[in-house]
């Protein structure tokens, strides 16, 4: 072995010593705070920290745990063996392993374990190698968006994941043209079935059907059925393969999938008799027993699962959060879409129920213990035969007995309860085994295909390496297996080395590596294990025990083979992962496989043919022979190495004979193509979320080769860094006069490194990259650091002590300051003690002068006080004597006075009387007077003095109406005059005809015609009056009325008054929000309808090139003469008539379609529009729908917001001023009753309120009229407006083109001049038609008015000759137009219906964009529509109809002919949408002619209405657009990442960590295209220049500008999210940076209204997350709050996959990741992580007419078109 050789060589020996002692050297002194890794029971690894520098020779090594414990840790004196060093912070947490700088098993578990629990990242690189942890939860990482980030993308540029494999593995099969093979291993429950259904989902996702075959979904199909029946329950895994299984993906030349095939390896077939506890047997007996209740499996007598022997050894018969009932209805649409009938379908399921009542068959034994018996009863054997169609009495004989055949005779042997009890066990086995070979072999039938073969992709799911406390044959297998694939995987490894250090042309030596070829010779070289096993399986006594006794002897010497001590029917197996101890019982019987021949028979002769074919001789070969044949028939493959010969070629086909031979066949072809590697991981055995168990997962890695990897890499260099990156990262370690050398980046990183590491074996320098041994990298990690660190203590330093001279400066200038306002304080306390002193003297002696004088006034009062009372008592006295004497004098007075007004009384009273009794008598009497004379006018005058301004108002009302009678009697006195003429002149006429004709009785007649209208004008005049009088009488009813509803209004006051205030209160509000909300609500269905309605565009334009794809098609195979092969379209399935594919019927009736087609002629397909049609009707409904939704929205809005509030409100003060107003009134009449001013009479309140009804009810009339005058002034205005309007617009529009005139040259403007000189005359003829036109209408009239007179005089003669004459008139007239028309070009072309080719070839098909750049832009919709117009004015429809189908099928072939060119794309898209504004603009609706001038009015379409055509050209308009779009997304697309996120905008700002293996690997090319920012918006510039030169409406140019800035931020966020080494504080400075710079070129290019800027917010919110803080709750608030167009889960990968540059910054930690997802908890967002960059905003295309007229257009003499004649 070439292998051997290298490892004994003796350089590869010297070159390990010499490493060694390099490493020793290292760890002569290990300093102080270096951390290290110590074992440890619990967690396998823990981290310490030494606390006092080791020198070599010292016995201990101080150490301090993590958790602040101390730890002296041995050191043994002979080995020397110091702990590992770990790696610096700054790469923990790495993408890929091989980044690390010190490559050891407790480096790879930490960085695993910080990524799985940290960052809930379940990928990770080891190299070639991606190594995948089971989450244990469903990871929302795996929909199409996520397919879509990985397509196309380099496997290191993005984060680990299965789709990256995937990719990795397509491309290199496209671009080196060799076949691929992605090998997904690990021990059960680790993941393995998932990630390969995922690699597969990506294949069929990336690498769609190139027909219509749905091949994807087939492939997809097989996996639900594959898990059913060889899938089930384990201890270690609820859906556990217990098989092995390699699928082939093929693909054509373009690389779209066209079949598959599946290789299946060692089913566990003990399965279906045995199960152990808390397992579960495989999934399809639940599922079926689940669905036992349908009426289509009445027949199976199914009971549940509990009741069948076979499921329910295991205990418990179900899964949580499984549905078998709801997984059984999969796996039967799965079998329906493989094309397996439902006839096969419940064959297969008779046969599987027929294994479950075989089960439970009830044996017993007989007395004498060597036979048993069945009874004849027996239900379930029943069941059994009839379920199998076998019969019942020869299937109970030959399940108790067996045949024993010798030379001469033949025995019937009984057997035994127990015997019987493992022939029928088996015979279960052998029929699942059988069916599970039948579905297998179908499933490939499925998915065979005709056509050839170019490549393939092979998903390898195979069992990892098992140990088990008791491990027998099946785990004997599964490690022979592993320990194949481990010998490949080295050896590959191995071979990327050398080709990666051969590439980059450095020195290398072999690398010593682990070789298991030993060990694999153990198993299956000549007298192996398995030959030994197979050996004694041809002997007729052979046991287990003989074979454990031949293993002894034979292999008891080999290191690779061992013996037990205390066992002697077990061996043990020194495998590459670990040393596993089998147990040989149980090895002969299930390496036989046997089934007694005579129950073979008896299915064999089953009356069903399915069940008869399964036992066919044919049949009997392993799967992997059956299978394995198909694929060798498409592939040719040679093994890397001669196959290990058998032993005895007269070998019966053993099981592990079998095996031998697939595991051969399988390793030829992984050996013929590019492995690619998947390791699962198990990271508990409690099937946990997101927890993980040191001591599995290392169990794990070590067995899964993964440590191998990284032991092969640390052999080598493992690090390695491109030149570009290493100096980006470490020039900090470079003088700046290094830097500043304008020399190769090359040459200056050598000159660093050879100044920093003396030793030059410890790096290499390769072509492009810089290779480094172990640890090297770390230790310029420490100089970096250190380099930092002691720019930062000088920076501080400098810093401190700056902070400190500016601290003195100010403490002097403060104590200064305070002694300044010490001293003056001092001072102003000394002055102030001065003048309080003087201020006390001063007040001491006003104080003692006003003390003496307050005595002084004290005394005075006193004592006039004393002669005030003395004096007051002696006038008292004498007051009180005077007092008493006037009392009486007055008592005296009245009491007289009484006496006489008592007889004075008595007299009056009797003469009042007298006088009341008179005075009544002549108060009634004038009371009659007065009640007359309040009834008459004169006193209503002076009623209404107090209202004379009302009546001097509407006495001035009713001049002016007066006056304006005055007008209308002279109108119509002046009317009658000339109407009394005009009879005169008549009656002259009259009389002369009458002196011709000589008839008085005409006259007669005519007079008594004109009596009798005289009557009837009596008669009018008459019924006027009656209706004046009508009119009058119902003027006072309603007098009435409104009186009595003037007591409703009254009583209704006050309600009305409250819902005033609250409709005041709420209206507004309600208004506004109802408004708002509806608003709101037809634009969101409008944009709605309008995406559903472009998406059917879309559908209906991928449809059409289907179509046209399958035309060519069916054209190639029709000229292809000879032998016919099947369409690629067409599966494989379509020969077999048992099976039919589900896309059959398309391809039948496509081709069908395609017949009628050719049949009919290629013109009428193309010309139909029948789904056009359709679409056009829906789309007309949707705009009446929307111009109904607007029309509502506008008037709610202008009518229901305002005009409602202040129309309540005018209202309320109306009522306000009338209540007001009655109210006054009332108490004016209750003062009137008393006395009226001016008046002596009394006046009745009725009358006056009458009054004043009255005098309101005039108000509101006159207001009424007043307001309709406002109006009309109003709309006076407005019409004023809009004249100044249009006339400004026409200035501008003057100004515009003098503006161009003067631009051009001077003969230009002279001819330009003329044009526009003859525009205006043509204009003024126009306007003088006009009213030449209206002057003829007058005269037509009074002829008609004539005419009416005439024929009551005329006869039939004269009528004859006036007929005559008006023919004449009229066809002189037309004469005279058509020669003026004649004259003046009307702007139509007039072209011949045989040059309509030639038209749409010169004018669409061949026009290129350069030979009409410098006309007017769109002159090809221009001249379309002047061929169109001349067209309906010559009223000839198929001309019309013709030409524009032509001419959308001439601009939909241009398109599909330049389908990937811009300029060609924007400029048709421009010419469509032109030509739909112009059929728009002249269609003659008066929406669309608003803007048009009267030129323009004359070119309109006079007899057709192509508002169909419209809608066709929308539809077209939409699609050019769309494709537009993706031209320019296809451009943009690879340079976003580039350009975006990786290009260095802000020099110097990022650092580059350190890279792993991923970033060297072979999808990439040396020279990767580098995209900046300003490539990016250099193509922006030209994709806007572009659509504005050639003359596209600034609305769509925007509309694009949008779309294409909504793929950047999308594609760059996707990026951002998916990529661990772009998401740094650094990045989003330059992210942040290069979107200003986008927002910039906005606003240049005046786009700032288009809303592109908007479209970046979710990605320059993923900028600011980068760049703020992260570490409190507050700023955990502050993020939730910024982060507004961000989802949760964007939020949270961003802050998981945040990752320091450098180690001065700090890890975002889980604690504020969950602060964070618990802030963000009431979001009600959808589960969103990437954004979908292929959706597309819908398209508007508003209506944009032209100001140019069609006469003023030029075609130039390049396009050809000398054929159109100017009419």
């Amino acid at each position: 072995m070439a292998w051997s050789v290298w490892r004994d060589a003796s350089a590869a020996l010297t070159k390990i010593a010499s490493m060694h002692k390099i490493i020793r050297r290292l760890r002569k002194g290990v300093k102080k705070y270096t951390r290290v890794w110590i074992p440890d029971q619990e967690e396998v690894w823990k981290s310490a920290e030494i606390i006092k520098d080791y020198k070599e020779g010292d016995k201990t090594l101080h150490l301090k745990l993590e958790d602040e414990t101390i730890l002296a840790y041995p050191i043994d004196a002979k080995a020397n063996k110091l702990p590992f060093l770990r790696n610096p912070d700054i790469l923990v947490g790495e993408n890929d392993l091989t980044a690390l700088s010190y490559l050891h098993e407790p480096a790879v578990l930490h960085n695993l374990k910080v990524r799985f629990l940290e960052s809930n990242h379940i990928y990770t690189y080891c190299g070639i190698v991606l190594v995948a942890i089971n989450p244990y939860e469903q990871l929302p990482i795996y929909g199409q968006d996520v397919i879509y980030a990985y397509s196309g993308q380099n496997m290191g540029d993005m984060d680990p994941h299965i789709f990256a494999v995937a990719e990795e593995a397509y491309k290199q099969m496209a671009r080196d043209e060799k076949n691929q093979s992605i090998i997904v291993s690990g021990e059960s429950g680790a993941g393995k079935t998932v990630s390969a259904k995922y690699a597969m989902r990506y294949f069929a996702s990336v690498g769609g059907s190139s027909s219509e075959t749905n091949i994807e979904e087939k492939v997809l199909a097989s996996s639900p059925i594959m898990e059913a029946i060889g899938n089930a329950k384990t201890t270690r895994n609820d859906n556990s393969s217990r098989f092995g299984k390699y699928i082939q993906i093929g693909f054509d030349k373009r690389y779209h999938i066209i079949g598959a095939n599946m290789r299946t390896y060692l089913l566990e077939k003990s399965r279906v008799v045995f199960q152990a506890d808390d397992e579960r047997n495989y999934h399809i007996f639940y599922q079926l027993c689940a669905s036992a209740s349908l009426p289509e499996f009445k027949e199976l007598s199914l009971m549940s699962a509990e009741n069948f022997l076979y499921t329910c050894l295991g205990g418990d018969t179900s899964i949580e959060g499984v549905d078998d009932a709801d997984d059984f209805e999969k796996t039967r649409h799965a079998f329906t879409l493989l094309g397996v009938k439902d006839s096969h379908q419940l064959a297969i399921f008779k046969i599987l129920a027929a294994i479950l009542h075989l089960g439970n068959v009830d044996l017993q034994s007989e007395r004498d213990g060597e036979s048993s018996s069945i009874s004849k009863q027996d239900e379930h054997l029943h069941n059994f035969c009839r379920l199998l169609g076998v019969e019942h009495s020869q299937m109970e004989h030959w399940l108790c007995h067996r045949k024993l055949v010798t030379t001469s005779e033949t025995y019937i042997k009984n057997m035994s309860v127990q015997q019987v009890v493992n022939a029928r066990n088996a015979l279960a086995k052998h029929i699942y085994a059988q069916l599970f070979n039948w579905i297998v072999q179908h499933i490939n039938k499925a998915l065979h295909t005709t056509v050839k073969q170019h490549s393939f992709i092979g998903v390898l799911d195979i069992y990892g390496f098992e140990t088990f406390e008791v491990n027998s044959f099946e785990q004997f297998c599964i490690n022979y297996a592993n320990e194949k694939l481990q010998q490949q995987f080295n050896s590959h490894v191995f071979k990327l080395e050398q080709e990666e250090y051969m590439k980059e042309q450095i020195p290398w030596t072999l690398i010593d590596f682990y070789d298991n070829q030993p060990c694999i010779d153990l198993i299956e070289a000549k007298l192996g294990i398995l030959d030994l096993l197979d050996e004694e399986c041809k002997v007729p006594k052979g046991t287990d025990q003989n074979w454990a006794q031949k293993l002894y002897d034979r292999h008891g010497s080999s290191q690779h083979f061992q013996k037990p001590r205390m066992s002697n029917i077990s061996f043990i197996v020194v495998h590459f992962a670990d040393k596993v101890e089998y147990q040989c019982d149980g090895f002969l019987e299930k390496n036989r496989d046997t089934v007694h021949e005579e129950q073979i028979n008896i299915l064999k002769a089953s009356k069903y043919p399915m069940v008869a074919d399964l036992f066919h001789d044919g049949k009997d070969s392993a799967p992997a022979a059956a299978t394995g044949k198909g694929a060798s028939s498409k592939i040719s493959i040679r093994s890397a190495r001669p196959p290990v010969k058998a032993a005895n070629k007269e070998h019966k086909k053993t099981v592990g004979h079998q095996f031998r031979n697939s595991l051969h066949l399988l390793m030829e072809t992984l050996n013929a193509t590019t492995p690619h590697y998947v390791r699962c991981i198990k990271p508990n055995d409690e099937k946990l979320p997101f927890s993980f168990d040191p001591k599995r997962a290392v169990q794990q890695l070590r067995a899964c080769g993964v440590l191998e990897t990284i032991r092969i890499s640390a052999a080598g260099y493992p690090s390695r860094w491109t030149y570009h990156d290493f100096f980006n990262r470490y020039r900090i370690l470079m003088k700046k006069k290094d830097t500043s050398k304008k020399e190769d980046r090359k040459v200056i990183c050598k000159m660093l490194l050879e100044s920093l590491i003396k030793d030059p074996d410890k790096f290499q320098f390769g072509r492009t990259k810089i290779f480094f041994r172990a640890g090297q990298v770390a230790y310029l990690e420490k100089l970096r650091a250190d380099k930092f660190r002691a720019a930062t203590i000088m920076i501080q330093k400098t810093v401190r002590g700056w902070l400190q001279k500016a601290k003195y400066r100010k403490m002097k200038k403060a104590a200064l300051e305070i002694q300044r306002y010490t001293r003056g304080h001092l001072a102003r306390r000394l002055a102030d003690r001065l003048r309080k002193t003087r201020a006390a003297i001063v007040l001491q002696k006003q104080y003692r002068m006003l003390r003496i004088r307050r005595a002084y006034q004290a005394i005075h009062r006193a004592a006039i006080t004393i002669q005030a009372f003395t004096r007051g008592m002696f006038v008292r006295k004498t007051y009180r004597k005077m007092l008493m004497e006037h009392k009486a004098t007055i008592i005296q007075k009245h009491a007289r006075a009484w006496l006489t007004r008592r007889h004075f009384v008595r007299f009056r009273s009797a003469a009042v009387v007298i006088q009341c009794y008179f005075r009544r008598m002549k108060a009634k009497q004038e009371l009659k007077a007065l009640k007359i004379e309040a009834r008459s006018a004169e006193h209503l005058k002076r009623l209404n003095i107090g209202m004379e301004n009302k009546v001097v108002q509407l006495q001035r009302k009713i001049d002016e109406q007066n006056k304006e009678y005055k007008l209308l009697n002279e109108q119509f006195s002046t009317a009658a005059t000339s109407h009394s003429t005009e009879i005169e002149k008549l009656k002259k006429e009259l009389q002369r005809y009458q002196r011709k004709k000589g008839d008085a009785n005409q006259l007669a007649s005519l007079q008594e015609e004109i009596d009798s209208l005289r009557l009837a004008l009596e008669k009018a005049h008459g019924e006027r009056k009656i209706v004046e009088d009508t009119y009058t009488k119902e003027k006072d009813v309603l007098r009435k009325r409104i009186t009595d509803l003037e007591e409703e209004n009254a009583l209704l006051k006050q309600e009305k008054e409250e819902l005033n205030n609250k409709i005041l209160c709420q209206s507004e509000d309600e208004f506004a929000q109802n408004a708002a909300e509806e608003n709101l609500l037809t634009k969101k269905e409008l944009e709605e309808e309008r995406v559903r309605y472009q998406n059917l565009v879309q559908e209906y334009s991928r449809l059409e090139q289907r179509y046209d794809n399958l035309r060519d098609e069916m054209a190639i195979i029709k000229q292809t003469p000879g032998h016919r092969r099947n369409p690629s379209n067409q599966s494989s399935l379509e020969s077999d008539s048992n099976y039919p594919s589900i896309s059959t019927s398309e391809v039948g009736d496509t081709e069908d379609a395609i017949q009628q087609v050719e049949e009919v002629g290629m013109e009428k397909a193309a010309m139909d529009m029948t789904l056009f049609l359709k679409l056009q009707k829906r789309v007309r409904e949707l705009e009446q729908e929307r111009k109904k939704l607007q029309s509502q929205l506008e008037k709610r809005e202008n009518e229901s917001k305002k005009p409602q509030v202040i129309e309540m409100k005018n209202e309320m003060d109306l009522d306000r001023d009338t209540d007001l107003a009655y109210n006054s009134l009332k108490e004016s009449n209750s003062n009137m009753q008393t006395s009226w001013p001016n008046s002596d009479k009394h006046v009745d309140p009725e009358d006056a309120i009458e009054a004043y009804h009255g005098v309101c009810q005039t108000n509101r009339l006159l207001e009424a009229q007043l307001q309709d005058q406002r109006k009309e002034h109003e709309e006076e205005v407005e019409t004023l407006k809009e004249q100044m309007g249009t006339l400004r617009e026409e200035m501008e529009k003057q100004q515009e083109v003098f503006f161009q005139t003067l631009q051009l040259s001077p003969e230009a403007q002279v001819e330009f001049g003329i044009q526009q000189e003859i525009m205006r005359l043509t204009s003024e003829n126009l306007d003088l038609k006009e009213l030449l036109e209206k002057l003829k209408k007058n005269e037509s009239k009074l002829k008609k008015q004539l005419k009416i007179y005439m024929k009551k005089v005329q006869d039939y003669e004269a009528d004859q000759v006036v007929v005559q004459t008006e023919k004449r008139q009229h066809e002189l007239n037309r004469q005279v137009t058509v020669q003026r028309k004649e004259k003046d070009f009307q702007g139509m072309l007039e072209y011949c219906k045989e040059d309509e080719p030639l038209l749409v070839k010169n004018l669409i098909t061949d026009l290129k964009p350069q030979m009409v750049s410098a006309t007017v832009p769109c002159l090809p919709a221009y001249i379309l529509y002047m061929c169109i117009r001349h067209a309906d004015y010559s009223n000839d429809d198929h001309k019309v109809h013709s030409l524009l189908t032509s001419t959308i099928n001439g601009i939909k072939k241009v398109l599909k002919k330049h389908h990937d060119d811009f300029e060609m794309t924007s400029f048709w898209l421009a010419n469509t949408c032109r030509l739909l504004h112009c059929l728009k603009q002249y269609s003659g609706d008066t929406g669309f002619m608003t803007q048009n001038t009267v030129k323009q009015n004359e070119h309109c379409l006079k007899n057709f209405d192509l508002t169909e055509y419209r809608q066709i050209l929308s539809d077209l308009s939409i699609q050019i657009y769309q494709q537009l779009i993706k031209i320019a997304e296809g451009v943009l697309q690879p340079m976003i990442v580039t350009a975006v996120l990786e290009n260095e905008s802000i020099q110097g700002l990022s650092g580059v960590k350190p890279m792993g293996y991923r970033k060297r690997t072979s999808s990439m090319g040396d020279n990767d295209n580098f995209y900046t920012l300003e490539a990016i918006t250099r193509q922006l510039n030209t994709f806007h220049s572009v659509m504005y030169d050639q003359g596209l409406d600034p609305e769509i140019i925007q509309q694009a500008v949008k779309q294409l800035f909504y793929m950047i931020n999308a594609v760059a966020l996707n990026n951002l999210l998916l990529r661990k080494d772009v998401c740094s504080w650094s990045t989003g400075m330059q992210v942040r940076f290069n979107i200003s710079q986008l927002e910039e070129w906005l606003r240049g290019k005046n786009l700032q209204q288009s809303g592109a800027a908007k479209t970046m917010e979710p990605l320059i919110q993923a900028a600011q997350l980068l760049q703020l803080k992260k570490k409190t709750s507050e700023d955990a608030e502050a993020i939730c709050s910024l982060c507004t167009a961000l989802t949760t889960q964007q939020i949270v990968k961003i802050l998981n996959l945040y990752t320091p540059v450098n180690e001065f910054e700090e890890r975002v930690t889980v604690a504020f990741i969950r602060n964070i997802q618990a802030n963000l908890q009431e979001r009600n967002e959808p589960p969103q992580l990437l954004l979908d960059f292929k959706f597309m905003f819908p398209v508007l295309f508003p209506f944009n007419p032209s100001s140019l007229t069609m006469d003023s257009i030029h075609i130039p003499a390049s396009l050809g078109l000398e054929f159109l004649n100017r009419v």
